[in-house]
């Protein structure tokens, strides 16, 4: 456990996330989640503003999208969970200037990093852009209790009753959320409910997402016309 911790600390893969300040302050990527995209236009905005490989990473996301479309839902969950996880874990404050910035996809894709929010964020919408029904994914706030630190990944459910799938930045490989037992979840959400958990399941409805404040001024940014750029380079 000493050594799995100072893993932890030495690549900092675990979110330093105030939970009062994100309950306080939470459309999909697209206007349908389904809809045609405009591939050559988002290649070449990411491309102009952040860089060539940023194009780079945007055209290797579309290919993600067009090899994932006839896999069965839990390849496709395997598949964007792989694909995300290559991307680098740099904490906000050093990357957006501000201690808990939303990214959106592109922004993420662009920079080539985030944190753990941007990284379920990512999968989340890529997932329903692959058809994955909404009420299948849930965006978690958990307590990592390995670290006694905040820490969100993206659970997917695949049946209304079953215990949910994990995909994380920390522990790569997907896992049921009985077999993570350093996670204490504590809340949920996806595009439409916000849930408070008690348990490794699916907790007490607690309303509309609309309550975060955060999702909502997410969704205002999805797209390539608002790109924020970073205080910090990565390449």
């Amino acid at each position: 456990m000493k050594t799995r911790l100072r893993l932890y600390s030495q690549s900092k893969k675990v979110c330093q996330l105030s939970l009062v300040a994100l309950t306080l302050g939470i459309s999909c990527l697209y206007a349908s989640p389904t809809q045609e995209l405009d591939a050559s236009h988002i290649i070449t905005t990411l491309e102009s503003r952040y860089g060539e490989r940023a194009g780079k990473r945007v055209n290797a996301w579309f290919n993600v999208l067009e090899e994932a479309k006839t896999l069965s839902e839990i390849d496709k969950v395997t598949k964007v969970n792989n694909f995300f996880n290559l991307f680098r874990f740099v904490d906000d404050i050093k990357l957006w200037g501000e201690a808990n910035y939303w990214a959106t996809p592109m922004e993420f894709i662009g920079v080539n990093g985030g944190d753990c929010e941007d990284f379920s964020i990512a999968k989340y919408f890529t997932l329903l852009q692959l058809g994955v029904p909404e009420d299948k994914l849930r965006i978690t706030m958990v307590k990592a209790t390995s670290v006694n630190q905040y820490h969100m990944v993206l659970a997917y459910y695949e049946t209304p009753g079953a215990i949910p799938l994990v995909l994380d930045n920390l522990d790569r490989k997907i896992k049921p959320a009985t077999q993570r037992t350093d996670l204490i979840p504590v809340y949920s959400f996806n595009g439409r409910q916000l849930w408070l958990n008690k348990e490794k399941g699916r907790g007490v409805l607690a309303g509309s997402s609309k309550r975060l404040a955060k999702w909502n001024e997410l969704k205002d940014r999805l797209g390539v016309e608002r790109l924020r750029m970073p205080i910090l380079r990565l390449e």
